[in-house]
């Protein structure tokens, strides 16, 4: 009697095994034209003998930009917007169209297999490779925290503060996760803070990380109010909605697998918090989507929602104690107040201030600064 079941799973062993050698062939191919982060890949394409790869030096597109004006340097940043946003995966025909108007060549890698159509091998091929190029975002929810006066502290007092910022969001995010709501969230330190954001991307995911925030300033006040010392930071904070890149920084001879943004959103954060006070809670000029509503919406609108999924959240304990009330504080006739910002550089930009009042089973808390 044939055990065909028993060769059946040989068979898709052997062909398990077979894709992660493709794979890693890929991988150490890569590494070697990467050549420790002096080139990067812009886009890629399956090939019948392994795949072609657009590679540039990393210098390329600040090159391919500078000089240009108005219209014209507008066209250029719209085009590589569009070439390296979402996956970095073409077609045959869409590489050798790209690579024809940057003025490059593709470079061919010789793999001892084929990619195919397998959805799971192109996904997989995809997240490796995307790890040795940049990447175009052009809307998501950022936050910043930064620890009001941590130059002041000592060293322990900073370890201290920073770990208790880390376990607040760790915190809000394990609230979040036991409620159903998967906040997938990354986050690069700034020395003295963090940027946050979600991998993933669209209206639910933007709104969920207000949401995020607001339960990660409530743990951080309860922890104020329980702790002795300097332990536990005062923070300000910012949200807000816009575009960025996002790269995978080198560590030694590999790239990282953490990313890090930087773009139109940071460069904004930063900029709000820069004459914020310690506590204060700004939320950027911003219009995008909300979940299951057409048209898009600003800082109001958001507010409104994010306290709204919080406050339909069964079960919802913050050391303890169950969050009873979230309410906002609008000094002027009921919406909120809406800021006149001047950074270093004497730019202007608008935000809107925060303020919330916070009942728990056993304390009040004020958020936010007037």
């Amino acid at each position: 009697m044939v055990d065909k079941s028993g060769q059946l799973r040989r068979r898709q062993g052997e062909a398990g095994s077979h894709k992660t050698r493709i794979l890693q062939q890929l991988e150490q191919s890569l590494r070697k034209h990467w050549r420790l982060g002096q080139n990067m890949v812009l886009c890629w394409a399956p090939d019948p003998k392994g795949v072609l790869t657009l590679m540039v030096p990393h210098y390329f597109l600040g090159n391919l930009t500078a000089g240009g004006h108005g219209g014209e340097l507008a066209e250029k940043e719209q085009f590589v917007s569009a070439v390296i946003g979402g996956s970095c995966l073409k077609s045959h025909g869409e590489i050798f169209s790209i690579a024809q108007r940057l003025g490059v060549s593709p470079s061919f890698i010789k793999l001892d297999g084929v990619l195919g159509e397998d959805p799971e091998m192109l996904a997989a091929a995809d997240a490796i490779i995307s790890s040795y190029g940049i990447s175009y975002v052009g809307s998501r929810a950022v936050l910043l925290f930064d620890i009001a006066e941590f130059s002041l502290y000592t060293p322990f007092e900073q370890a201290s503060q920073l770990n208790s910022l880390s376990y607040s969001m760790n915190s809000a995010y394990n609230k979040l996760q036991r409620q159903g709501v998967d906040v997938n969230f990354a986050r690069t330190t700034t020395g003295d803070g963090y940027y946050v954001w979600n991998r993933d991307q669209g209206a639910y995911p933007d709104l969920d990380m207000l949401s995020f925030l607001l339960l990660i300033l409530i743990d951080n006040a309860v922890a104020r109010s329980q702790a002795s010392g300097n332990t536990v930071p005062v923070i300000r904070s910012a949200f807000h909605i816009g575009s960025h890149y996002e790269l995978f920084q080198a560590e030694g001879v590999n790239p990282s697998v953490l990313s890090y943004i930087v773009g139109d959103v940071t460069i904004t954060l930063a900029r709000m918090l820069e004459s914020a006070q310690a506590g204060q809670i700004v939320l950027g000029n911003f219009q995008a989507h909300l979940p299951e509503r057409d048209g898009v919406f600003g800082a109001q609108e958001f507010v409104v929602q994010a306290i709204a999924e919080l406050k339909e959240l069964d079960k919802l304990r913050i050391a303890g104690q169950s969050l009873n009330d979230i309410s906002v504080v609008t000094p002027e006739q009921g919406a909120l107040q809406v800021l006149s910002m001047v950074d270093k550089h004497g730019m202007t930009l608008e935000a809107v201030n925060l303020e919330l009042d916070i009942e728990l089973a056993d304390e009040r808390l004020r958020l936010g600064a007037r």
